[in-house]
């Protein structure tokens, strides 16, 4: 039986910067992918990513949040590629 509604969760993510921990509301789709988030947590926000919800504090510049995406974003492309050699 397929589910036809969105389906709404809260989640724990660390802060892509620091770990410290925040509340993310999560909408994933029926098929499991996610369709958008928003950070719960006073002083946090969610991070555009379609993988994956993503969080960080406010207090973080700008540059701090971008260099620790990016970095988020080479390790992952990284474990990605190295579970696509091992099939």
């Amino acid at each position: 039986m397929m589910k036809s509604e969105n389906h709404y969760t809260v989640e724990r993510h660390g802060c892509v910067v620091c770990a410290r921990i925040l509340d993310v509301l999560t909408v994933y789709a029926p098929d499991g992918r996610l369709v958008g988030c928003t950070a719960t947590s006073p002083g946090s926000h969610c991070l555009t990513d379609e993988r994956r919800p993503l969080a960080a504090c406010d207090s973080h510049t700008a540059e701090e949040v971008d260099a620790a995406y990016k970095r988020w974003q080479s390790k992952n492309d990284k474990e990605s590629d190295d579970e696509q050699e091992d099939d």
